[in-house]
């Protein structure tokens, strides 16, 4: 009896020692566990590190290349709205002043003298002392017809048509030569063109006087341009004592640079 007490003692420490014995294996399984990912952890940190900085990096560098590409297209959209307010701005604004063109036109009664075409000037070469204009056969434009503006400043006369636009000889062409006078003192004389935008003051008789500002306009002769039109202001007098006539050097009114719309006088 004693003998099995005994022996159910013993199987009992047995079973507890094994127990204390998986309980200290199990123990040290997490410790070393915890150690063995500690220690991996540890090591790979820095990689780790490099990895998602670079990560980061990269995706910072992409989300910079999209807001970057989205900022552009913003920019653009910009610069295009910009350019299409710019472009009706400068619609408009031709608009207001060929408006006031006409209204001049209309206030000097430029329509009673004469049956006008409106036309603009879309190419000059100054050299050659010619302009485009915008206006062709196609509009009844024909050769020889005079170019003016709103104040009745002669331009030149039309030298070739073709179906859309027209060539225009400046009255300084130095193949152009008209009759004009000194207004308001009845003096004539012959317009001829120099070149260069400059006109002169041909054959004016030696005892007439004419004077630096005098203002030189067509005579109406020759059928060309008709009477009163203004061509421009006398700078300077040339004479001689020796020569029966006298010239004159004309500063003229046209301006091939700031006129944006004229008129071509279809019908005197």
């Amino acid at each position: 009896m004693r003998y099995i007490v005994f022996k159910k003692q013993g199987r009992v420490k047995k079973i507890l020692i094994l127990i204390v014995a998986l309980a200290a294996i199990i123990f040290a399984l997490n410790f070393f566990q915890h150690n063995v990912r500690n220690f991996f952890y540890s090591i790979s940190l820095p990689a780790q590190k490099v990895l998602w900085n670079t990560g980061n990096n990269f995706s910072d560098f992409f989300q910079s290349i999209t807001h970057g590409g989205d900022l552009e297209k913003e920019a653009d959209d910009l610069r295009l709205e910009n350019q299409d307010l710019l472009s009706q701005l400068v619609l408009l604004e031709e608009a207001m002043n060929e408006n006031e063109t006409l209204r001049t036109a209309l206030n000097i009664g430029l329509e009673k003298e004469f049956k006008m075409f409106p036309a603009r000037i879309i190419g000059k070469d100054v050299s050659q002392d010619v302009v485009l204009i915008d206006r062709g056969s196609k509009d009844g434009i024909s050769k020889n017809m005079p170019l003016i503006n709103q104040q009745k400043v002669v331009f030149g006369k039309v030298a070739e048509v073709y179906d859309n636009f027209s060539k225009v000889t400046l009255i300084s062409n130095k193949n152009i030569s008209f009759d004009g006078s000194v207004q308001g003192k009845e003096i004539p004389g012959l317009i001829k063109g120099e070149g260069g935008l400059r006109i002169l003051l041909d054959l004016v008789p030696n005892d007439k006087e004419i004077a630096e500002g005098d203002v030189v306009v067509t005579s109406g002769l020759g059928g060309v341009f008709p009477r009163g039109l203004l061509v421009g202001a006398i700078s300077e007098v040339i004479e001689s004592d020796l020569e029966p006539i006298k010239k004159a050097e004309i500063v003229p009114f046209f301006d091939t640079g700031t006129s944006n719309l004229l008129f071509l006088i279809i019908e005197l």
